[in-house]
Parts: C-alpha cells; structure tokens; sequence
C-alpha cells in the first residue's frame, strides 16, 4: 500500500460471512448436495428472481435468520414456478429448512473467527459496511454482533444506490470523513466490489474462497487485482 491507510470498507454478503464465497455459489451447493439436478446458470437466474423479490420487502428489524429463511421460501417458490423437481434428498418437503440451516450454521462459525479480527483492525482503522442489502444490513449486522464493530452500514436499499455505482460508496466515505485515497475496500465481487471501488477512486482487496492463490485470482481479473486474500486474517499482511 503506497498511501498510508486510514479506512477500510467492507462488502457483508459473501465477504464478512464466507470469506469469499458469494450466497448464490453457498445455495447452488447446498441444493445440490439435496439432489437438485440443474445446471449453474440455471440456478443463477432462479436465485437472482427471488433474491430481487426480498429487496424491500423485509421489516427493517429482520435479523440474518429471517433474511435466509425468506429467501429460501422465495427461491423454493421460484424453483416450482420454473418446473424444477425436488431430488430425491429433498423429497420429504424439508429441504428449505435444511438448506436455510446449514446456511446460518457457516456463517455463524464464519462471524466467530472474523470478530477478533475485525476488533483489531478497529483499533487501527475506521470501520465500514457497504453492502447490496435488503433494507435491514443494520438489524443483521446486530444480530451477528458485527454492528458495534463499524462506525457506518451502508445498504443500498436504504440509500437508493447500488455497487458498482460511486453514489453508495460516497455515503459510507462522508459518513466516516474519509477520502478514496485513504480507503481501501475489501470485498468478493470484481464486478460489484472492485469496479465500484476502482470508479470510486479507492484500493481494492480481494477476498476469495480458501484454496485459491492470490495468483491465480490476479491472473483471471483484468485489470489484474493487486492483493488477493482468503480470508480477513490475510488483511494484516498487507496493511502493515
């Protein structure tokens, strides 16, 4: 890093919750393990329709487990109006109970091992959220013990902007009295979390899954990606 780093910003869904895993890929593999036979591109079209129906939709008070659970009822519901079968692990119609639990249990183990790190970068840095988000980012983020770690929750929905739009990175920057220069944001997404970041002005991490080397991950980013890490714990290496 050339400039001395005041800020770090961070994306939530896939970033903060699965170090790098985006939720669609979790689902995908949660309802394959269940039996369910459809391609990747497939799912990606069902999962976004349902995923785009919860925005705005929730009470502002829904906690991570509401949020899932609402979810995995709108893409259950998405998969039968597309004429997608159960498999045979999901033939006994709890499947989504299933799905949803597994889910919360990795990202309740993924929040444990990310709350003392995050705590020390507090102590280093000023702490933001900047997520494409339901309208309740603050209620999740409480509820997973996150809220007091960050000084600002951006969620799009509340805002009425979205990465990779400049607007939705601003609000967290004006919030936090930081400059682009002095930020760096860390985040899953290359389309959402790096272009944003790149059109912001900002440095960028990229967080991907364990197993992937940063290497290989600049090697597949054009522009390259400058620092790669698989999980938050990698963030001290390059800051310092």
């Amino acid at each position: 890093m050339k400039e001395p780093i005041e800020t770090l910003l961070f994306d939530f869904g896939g970033t903060l919750d699965a170090d790098g895993v985006p939720w669609k890929e979790r689902f995908f593999s949660f309802y394959r393990a269940e039996g369910l036979d459809l391609t990747a591109d497939t799912f990606e079209s069902s999962f976004f329709a349902a995923d785009d129906r919860l925005v705005g939709s929730l009470a502002p008070a829904t906690d991570l487990s509401g949020t899932v659970h609402a979810l995995v009822a709108n893409l259950e519901a998405e998969l039968v109006r597309r004429g997608i079968r159960a498999g045979k692990a999901g033939s006994d119609g709890n499947r989504s109970m299933r799905v949803a639990s597994r889910f919360l249990s990795e990202a309740s183990a993924t929040f444990a091992g990310n709350r003392p790190v995050l705590q020390a970068l507090k102590e280093r840095y000023r702490l933001g959220i900047v997520s494409n988000f339901y309208g309740n980012l603050e209620a999740v983020c409480r509820g997973a013990g996150l809220a007091p770690l960050f000084a600002v929750l951006v969620d799009s929905h509340c805002v009425g902007a979205k990465k990779p739009d400049p607007a939705i990175f601003r609000v967290a920057l004006e919030s936090l009295h930081a400059t682009p220069e002095t930020t760096v944001f860390v985040g899953d997404s290359l389309r959402r979390d790096r272009e944003g970041a790149r059109r912001t002005g900002m440095r960028f991490i990229w967080m991907t899954p364990q197993g992937i080397r940063a290497a290989e991950a600049q090697a597949c980013a054009e522009p390259p990606v400058e620092h790669a890490v698989a999980d938050l714990r990698d963030l001290m290496k390059i800051l310092t």
